[in-house]
């Protein structure tokens, strides 16, 4: 493997865990905030984060089910 090829996975996988990161923590506190204003219980906090998972699961399945150019 090519040293160019080495950092374009790096920075290929260093943007995925970042989209991560904050997609996570942003579905936490829209959660937060949810709850916070509709039901004083957790419902909103758990729903949405999973549901983030969900998608950024989808979105890494089809990102690595592309061909390598």
């Amino acid at each position: 493997m090519s040293e160019q090829n080495k950092v374009n996975n790096t920075m290929r996988y260093a943007g995925l865990a970042t989209t991560w990161l904050i997609a996570l923590l942003a579905a936490v506190w829209a959660g937060h905030k949810l709850d916070g204003w509709l039901l004083h219980f957790p419902l909103f906090i758990i729903v949405l984060p999973v549901i983030m998972l969900i998608v950024l699961l989808w979105q890494v399945i089809k990102e690595f089910s592309k061909p390598k150019k």
